[in-house]
C-alpha cells in the first residue's frame, strides 16, 4: 500500500517541517512569532493563538495573533483569575475548556469577559523553558466545542517542538549577550589601562570600584567608558 496519502506520514513530515522552521528562526520573538502562526495554521478548530507568561502574578503576552488573544490575556492579569493563569500557576501541562458560553464557575469574573470578547472555547500548554520560567501556548475558537482530541493531540506535539525551539532561541540570545557583554568588558579595560598606564587586573579593579561607588551596573560603566572614554566618578586630571 502506497503512503503518499497516508494522514499520519502527511503530518509527521508537517510537524518536522515546523520543527526545522522554528530553529532556524533568528531571534527568541521571531520563533515565539512562528510558533502562534504554526498553531492556528496546524491545530484543528483554532483560530487565534498566544504565547504568555505569568511572573510573579503578571501577566505578559509574548506573542499573539489576534487582539483577541492579547485582550484575554490582559483581563485575566488584571482580575488575577483564567485558565491561562491557573494553568501556569498549577503548572498544568494541558488544560481544555469546551464551552466558555457555559456557567463557569471556576473564573466567576473571567468568564462572562471572554464571552464579551468572542471566545468559544479554549485550551492550553506549558511550554518549559531551561530556566523554569513557565510560559503557556494558549488556543482561541470563537466556537464551543471547537477543540477536539485530535486537537488536543496535536496541540501537545507542536507545543513539545515549540518549548525546545523556545529554549533554544533564548539559549542562543542569552549566550550572544554574553559574548557581547565579555568583548565591551575587554575594551572598557584596554581603555582604562592605556589611559592610567595600569596592568589588566588593577584596570578591572577600577572599573568594579566605581560601579560600587556609583551604584550603576558594571555593565552600565562598561558602556560610558567605551562610548566615551570616561569613567564616571573617576577625577580628572
Amino acid at each position: 500500500m502506497g503512503m503518499e496519502g497516508d494522514p499520519v506520514e502527511k503530518f509527521a513530515t508537517e510537524l518536522a517541517r515546523m520543527a526545522r522552521d522554528l530553529l532556524a528562526q533568528q531571534s527568541v520573538q521571531q520563533t515565539l512569532d512562528r510558533i502562534v502562526e504554526h498553531a492556528v495554521r496546524m491545530v484543528d478548530g483554532c483560530e487565534a493563538a498566544g504565547v504568555l507568561t505569568v511572573e510573579a502574578g503578571q501577566v505578559q503576552t509574548l506573542a499573539t495573533s489576534s487582539d483577541v488573544v492579547r485582550a484575554s490575556d490582559r483581563m485575566q492579569g488584571e482580575l488575577g483569575e483564567g485558565p491561562c493563569f491557573d494553568a501556569t500557576r498549577n503548572a498544568t501541562e494541558v488544560y481544555r475548556v469546551a464551552d466558555m458560553t457555559e456557567t463557569e464557575p471556576r473564573w466567576p469574573r473571567y468568564a462572562p469577559q471572554a464571552r464579551k470578547l468572542g471566545v468559544g472555547s479554549m485550551m492550553g500548554f506549558m511550554l518549559f523553558t531551561e530556566d523554569d520560567n513557565l510560559g503557556a501556548l494558549d488556543l482561541y475558537s470563537s466556537q464551543p466545542n471547537a477543540f477536539t482530541q485530535r486537537s488536543e493531540h496535536v496541540g501537545w506535539l507542536l507545543a513539545s517542538h515549540a518549548a525546545v525551539a523556545f529554549s533554544s532561541a533564548r539559549t542562543h540570545a542569552q549566550l550572544h549577550t554574553a559574548m557581547q557583554s565579555r568583548h565591551e568588558i575587554g575594551e572598557a579595560i584596554g581603555i582604562v589601562m592605556e589611559r592610567y598606564g595600569l596592568d589588566e587586573d588593577q584596570a578591572f579593579a577600577v572599573l568594579k570600584k566605581s560601579s560600587q561607588d556609583q551604584n550603576v551596573k558594571l555593565r552600565d560603566i562598561v558602556r560610558t567608558v567605551t562610548e566615551t572614554g570616561e569613567i564616571p566618578g573617576a577625577r580628572k586630571h
